[in-house]
C-alpha cells in the first residue's frame, strides 16, 4: 500500500460563523485522509466531528 496525498476541503464551525478551509493530508485512503482531517481540525480548534463539514475530497497526483 502506498501513501497518496490528498485535498480536502470544507468548512467547520468559528462562533456563529462557517469558516472555509483546504487542506492537503498524506494517507493511504481516502477514508483514513478524512479521520486525519477530523483529528487535526478538532484538536486545533476544540471542535468536535459535528461541526466539522467536508465537502469534498481529491487525490493529488504526481507528488
Amino acid at each position: 500500500m502506498e501513501i497518496q496525498n490528498f485535498e480536502v476541503n470544507g468548512t467547520y464551525k468559528n462562533g456563529n460563523d462557517w469558516q472555509p478551509f483546504t487542506k492537503e493530508i498524506s494517507a493511504y485512503n481516502e477514508s483514513l485522509a478524512t479521520e486525519k482531517i477530523y483529528t487535526i481540525i478538532g484538536s486545533k480548534h476544540r471542535l468536535k466531528r459535528s461541526y466539522i463539514k467536508i465537502n469534498g475530497i481529491r487525490l493529488i497526483n504526481g507528488e
